[in-house]
């Protein structure tokens, strides 16, 4: 064999592993549901938990923001609770928790909005920040039982690089802590949102333990083919990472249908690529009678199956 042709033989694997698709991890049966953020009295026990999957609930929200000022302004990592919480309190996070062995319950950081104004990720110094919110947190995770949090901020007003260190540090710090079991992100596909929680996976990556990519922001035209080619282009941006499928109930005709959503996830699922699903949210379902809860739940029921 000549010199030119081993060294074509010896490179030319490495470089297709180089280009090869990216996969994630094999389907499983997570389901998680995001509640509390509408304030029309949605409880835990109003939702139907199917025993064969792994069900989070996700509180919505607490945010570093205060209402004391008009506007509301930020407070540096000092997380305020903004989920309803005279409806879902620590005692009924007991007690859907005592009731169902394979809930847990989080709650998210941030949102979209404060009393209709923007929320935007904005800090002080990155040392009084994750300080700051590493006490709240931990102060109302405690108090409320909480098992995990996840990572909404839509909307910012530091450069990547300190976005990511900043929660970065933070997830660490409570896991380190023993403080929470999990970590997730919300990010969606915009270019500002994206270079964020990208910069964050980079960096940190390994103490995020799922991507609940916002999928129902795509445009309401979007069809099935083109909602897996978009969880694929995720696979790439987020490598190694487990990104869970998503659709809304909220009134909407802007976002990706729902059926065209459920379609999509048994694809993902006959690929073998359907770690789980997460629903925005509890609170829009209840008018439904939850019935794409119980739809996305027996679909990850069959988890095993593919």
């Amino acid at each position: 064999m000549g010199s030119s042709k081993l060294i074509a033989a010896v490179l030319l694997p490495a470089l297709l592993a180089l280009h090869a698709p990216m996969t994630t991890a094999a389907n499983s049966n997570l389901f998680r549901d995001y509640i509390g953020a509408i304030f029309n009295g949605v409880k835990f026990s109003d939702v139907p938990i199917n025993p064969n999957v792994r069900f989070d609930f996700i509180l919505a929200f607490v945010i570093d923001y205060t209402t004391a000022t008009e506007p509301p302004s930020p407070t540096n990592g000092q997380f305020n609770i903004f989920w309803q919480d005279s409806v879902l309190t620590a005692s009924a996070v007991a007690a859907i928790k005592q009731s169902n062995p394979n809930v847990r319950v989080a709650v998210s950081l941030g949102g979209a909005t404060v009393n209709s104004r923007p929320v935007f990720f904005n800090i002080t110094s990155v040392d009084s920040w994750v300080q700051n919110a590493v006490s709240s947190l931990t102060s109302i995770i405690q108090k409320y039982n909480l098992d995990g949090i996840d990572i909404d901020y839509e909307q910012f007003q530091a450069d990547p690089a300190t976005f990511a260190e900043c929660v970065g540090r933070l997830v660490t710090t409570l896991k380190s802590n023993g403080v929470i079991k999990f970590a997730s992100i919300a990010p969606y596909d915009n270019a500002d949102v994206q270079r964020h929680y990208q910069a964050l996976w980079a960096s940190y990556g390994s103490v995020i333990d799922y991507i609940n990519f916002q999928f129902y922001a795509y445009s309401a035209s979007t069809t099935v083919s083109q909602y897996v080619n978009y969880f694929d282009n995720q696979i790439v941006n987020y490598p190694g990472g487990n990104i869970l499928a998503s659709f809304t109930t909220a009134p909407t005709t802007t976002s990706v249908p729902i059926n065209t959503s459920l379609t999509a996830c048994q694809t993902l699922q006959s690929q073998g690529k359907l770690y789980g699903i997460f629903i925005w949210a509890a609170d829009h379902s209840r008018r439904q009678g939850f019935k794409y809860e119980i739809q996305a739940q027996a679909l990850l029921a069959n988890a095993g199956s593919y």
